[in-house]
């Protein structure tokens, strides 16, 4: 089959339609075992994450968690890595965010502390991805080994410090003091309520804006400058790329680190935005399920954003379903496997059949052309 010929809207649109859709009919399966009626169940969540301003809320912070965590996957990707990361990475990043929040908050005002919040939650998440990626340039171990490695390091790590330092004195609980208020990302309730309009109170605040900043950013570095260029090259042919002048450990330890940093991006959200301190586990998996929103929004920028649309509403609309039916928390994880598994592992699976009617649609519509000049 010519690739060439199947257009760009194919494969980033309705080929990864399919997929859900695919995802959708298991999921009804699923249900109908828990004697559940599929359209019920169907109803329950799009109105738990989209029937109220409260549902978009908690809808769009776990999207913007997503994008960040996506984000950090797909970068290393167009390298032709893979960043298991992005657990660990997020959370040193909130270990930067939240050391600046308790040692500026209250003594510089949030338009001085949040540059520099957003540039500590950078430096470490990207400084812990370094180790890694100097591992796998000079001394050939694999990423995908010490990222997940690293994960574990990263918890011990943080469990360790809240215990023994950042934990307040006469507090049993593990987590850091709150931060100053005058720290805290504005909730966008709050920010809208400004100009007059109203919407019900939730976790999501303006580090919303970051992340679609965010997504642009890596969409020009990737395809508008010569390092995403030099990246791409590495991931498409490493050989080749060398070849031609590009360093291969340089591009390693450069694209780990951004991809570390914007993994780090995620404390924003989390911990200035939302929890006003760090607490123990409070990445919560979204790590990992930044690899799934990577591989369903096919490692691009705007296919991650409307992947992480997808599974803000998995999470959020799961949480209403476990409240309207009481059915196990863990529905919501089974709902994400089975959209990785038809978006991961069984993606060729819709893909070579609607490629095939596509190509036979368009050359029957070429001869239908063809015989109409021809009479003419």
């Amino acid at each position: 089959m010519s690739q060439h010929r199947i257009p760009a809207w194919i494969t980033v649109g309705v080929i990864p339609l399919a997929n859900v859709a695919m995802a959708a009919l298991a999921a009804a399966l699923v249900f109908w075992y828990l004697n559940i009626n599929p359209l019920d169940a169907l109803q329950a969540m799009v109105y738990g994450a989209f029937g109220s301003s409260y549902g978009w809320g908690y809808t769009l912070y776990y999207m913007t968690s997503y994008i960040f965590t996506g984000l950090a996957v797909a970068v290393v990707f167009q390298a032709g890595m893979f960043n298991i990361g992005g657990e660990g990475q997020a959370y040193i990043g909130a270990l930067g965010v939240g050391l600046v929040c308790l040692g500026l908050g209250g003594h510089v005002p949030l338009i001085v502390l949040l540059p520099i919040s957003i540039i500590a939650a950078f430096v470490f998440g990207g400084l812990w991805a370094l180790i890694p990626a100097w591992l796998q340039a000079k001394r050939g171990s694999h990423i995908v080994i010490t990222t997940i490695m690293f994960n574990f390091i990263a918890a011990s790590l943080m469990n360790y410090l809240l215990i023994n330092f950042m934990k307040p004195a006469g507090t049993m609980s593990v987590e850091s003091a709150v931060f100053d208020p005058s720290s805290w990302i504005p909730k966008m309730h709050e920010a809208l309520a400004l100009i007059g309009i109203s919407i019900d109170r939730s976790p999501l605040n303006l580090s919303m804006f970051w992340a679609l900043f965010v997504a642009f950013a890596v969409w020009f570095f990737l395809w508008r400058t010569r390092w995403g260029y030099e990246v791409r090259a590495m991931g498409s042919n490493a050989s080749g790329a060398q070849y031609g002048g590009i360093s291969i450990p340089g591009t390693v330890i450069m694209i780990m680190i951004i991809g570390g940093g914007l993994a780090g991006f995620m404390a924003l959200n989390v911990v200035q935005g939302e929890a006003h301190q760090i607490k123990l586990n409070l990445v919560n998996q979204m790590g990992f399920t930044g690899i799934a929103v990577a591989l369903m929004g096919r490692n691009h920028p705007v296919g991650i954003v409307i992947a992480s649309l997808l599974f803000g509403f998995l999470t959020q609309g799961g949480s209403e379903l476990q409240f309207e039916y009481s059915v196990d928390a863990r529905i919501v994880v089974v709902l994400q496997g089975l959209v990785i598994l038809f978006s991961g592992a069984l993606q060729n699976m819709m893909k070579h059949p609607i490629e095939r009617l596509y190509l036979r649609l368009t050359s029957n519509r070429r001869k239908t052309s063809e015989e109409l000049a021809a009479e003419a």
